[in-house]
């Protein structure tokens, strides 16, 4: 490797301050009350660059109804976070490298917050998505700008628990959207601009913290090359469009709009253009022939696994809560246990943290979604959020639970091949998690919609209207109409129309309730191929230490001399 071009003189550290690599801050010793200042900052900032998006998430039927949007264009809102967050993450690493981590936080935390005021004034579908664009920048500064933080909250030796903590403070933003967004849109004519007021008001406040606690200094290296626009410009609009894909295909429908097709042809095509010249590279962005170890492979499907099955809670609790006709209001206590229960896993992760324990924490977590799903796919028309505790409690912890050993594993490895390989690492973690919770939530969703038609197609066809039961159904439907309906004709036809509506809720039932099975399923058959590959691997290396063991080069020498002696010849 090149010696690396310094870009400031490096101060004289002591050993235990250096940094670990270049773009991260030094270590140096803070009083007690500057160390919980800095854990104070990580959680603001931690919370600020997630919760604009699920402040969004939680209240997207209100968005849409106020600003006039259809569920398709509602739907471009929540992907425009996301496209913007993860081609983001393409370049911050070396941004840190070369320019410091708070320069590209201070730019990225500065625009949100302006153009969320901005939003404030104009209020019009395309401003919505700029901003939503923006919080997806803020966000990828503010998820490392978190864990740096967090860094600085404790010495040196606790460093993987506060790892831990760092990056599981992200997750925190989605229940906790849910828990305030209730109060906040109860003020002021419950319109959409307090949600993008506290939004901005926590940007602001993120900003100044930044600004007025800095980190400790750190290493800085010129490691910009031109090909690494090159590489941005093919990757981030492909990996833009797979977003887009996954966000609109369950709602245009997969196999029924021409579009979703030529988008994922033009992400291949990039992707592959990307691919080419970063193989070709002598100091390349994406190291491709990393991803041609067998390990590497792994751990991607495993990230991705593991937010897919995070996904059921979004989906399938949600979904199925507001199938019911729940709203924010009854969803408050719910997501506040879900709130309590990432918590819980956060803290029991980091407090429980060894390099032997990372494993059996993401394997505990896998029971864990299991044991959820399996809970919830019982579930009937007289289920409400309170049904749900339990389960979702578990599942959280979970949640809470895999995300810090899944980043230090992840680490681990690139780390093993050397500094470079921390800018893959971190793109391919960003787009594992981010393109698991995507997979995800098409995939139930897709699966839902099937089951439903299908559940739906099977009930009506045994509403036969001469079956007494039904004749008798329809009888009651009409009766309890016959006070605001005089009409015997429409009276009917309105009863008909609301014994149907009952079939749709009953199949929506039927549906989510595959939907629990079908993810405690896959939570199963992820451990078990899990547990598979750590006993291959124990086995594996318990071959290899029995014959790297030495022979022995003589005779033990309790054996009676004679055993060494051929026997007498019989005459």
């Amino acid at each position: 490797m090149a010696t690396p071009q310094y870009l400031a003189p490096v101060p004289d550290w002591q050993e235990h301050e250096k940094p670990s690599m270049p773009g991260s801050p030094s270590m140096p010793w803070h009083p007690p009350w500057r160390r919980v200042a800095y854990a104070l900052v990580a959680i603001l900032v931690g919370i600020t660059g997630a919760l604009g998006n699920g402040l969004v998430s939680a209240n997207l039927p209100v968005l849409q109804g106020q600003l006039g949007l259809t569920p398709s264009e509602g739907a471009w809102i929540s992907a425009a976070y996301v496209m913007v967050n993860v081609t983001a993450n393409l370049l911050v690493f070396k941004c840190r490298q070369q320019f410091g981590m708070r320069w590209f936080a201070e730019i990225g935390l500065g625009v949100y917050a302006v153009l969320t005021l901005l939003h404030l004034f104009v209020g019009s579908f395309a401003t919505t998505l700029i901003v939503r664009a923006a919080s997806g920048l803020a966000g990828a500064a503010c998820s490392t700008l978190c864990l740096l933080y967090m860094l600085q909250s404790m010495p040196r030796t606790h460093t993987g628990k506060m790892m831990v903590i760092g990056v599981g403070i992200g997750q925190l933003a989605a229940p906790l959207a849910w828990v305030v967004s209730p109060a906040l849109l109860d003020q002021g004519g419950g319109t959409w601009h307090n949600l993008y007021l506290f939004e901005a008001g926590l940007a602001l406040c993120s900003f100044a913290a930044v600004v007025v606690l800095k980190l400790p200094p750190g290493v800085q290296i010129r490691v910009f090359e031109p090909l690494d626009f090159l590489t941005f410009a093919l990757m981030a609009p492909a990996v833009g469009m797979v977003c887009a894909v996954l966000v609109q295909g369950y709602l245009h429908w997969w196999f029924d709009t021409r579009w979703l097709g030529w988008l994922l042809i033009a992400a291949l095509l990039l992707i592959v253009a990307a691919v080419f010249v970063e193989h070709h590279r002598a100091n390349p962005l994406i190291q491709t022939r990393w991803f041609a170890n067998g390990a590497t492979l792994r751990f991607v499907i495993g990230g991705v696994i593991l937010r897919f099955l995070t996904a059921e809670q979004s989906v399938g609790a949600v979904g199925f809560l507001r199938a019911q006709g729940m709203g924010p209001d009854q969803f408050q206590p719910l997501f506040a246990v879900i709130l309590a229960g990432m918590v819980i896993g956060i803290l029991a992760c980091s407090i429980s943290f060894t390099p032997k324990t990372l494993v059996p924490q993401i394997l505990l977590s896998i029971v864990l979604f299991a044991i959820a799903g399996l809970m919830d796919h019982h579930r009937t028309s007289l289920d409400r959020p309170q049904d749900f505790y339990v389960s979702q409690f578990l599942l959280s912890i979970g949640a809470g639970m895999f995300m810090g050993p899944l980043m230090l594993i992840g680490i681990g490895q690139a780390l093993k091949n050397g500094p470079a390989y921390m800018v893959t690492f971190s793109v391919m973690f960003s787009i594992t998690q981010t393109m698991g919770g995507l997979v995800g939530s098409a995939v139930l969703n897709t699966y839902q919609l099937v089951r439903e038609h299908e559940f739906s197609a099977s009930l009506v066809a045994t509403m036969d209207r001469t079956d007494p039961m039904v004749a008798t159904r329809l009888a009651q439907q009409s009766a309890a109409l016959g006070a605001v309906i005089g009409d015997p004709v429409l009276r009917s036809a309105q009863g008909a129309a609301q014994l149907a509506a009952v079939a749709r809720r009953e199949s929506n039932v039927r549906a989510y309730n595959d939907v629990f099975m079908f993810s405690a399923v896959t939570a199963v058959a992820f451990l078990l191929w899990l547990l598979a590959l750590l006993g291959r691997t124990a086995l594996t290396r318990r071959l290899a230490e029995r014959r790297a063991a030495p022979l022995p080069s003589t005779l033990p020498s309790s054996l009676p001399s004679s055993t060494a002696q051929p026997p007498p010849a019989r005459p």
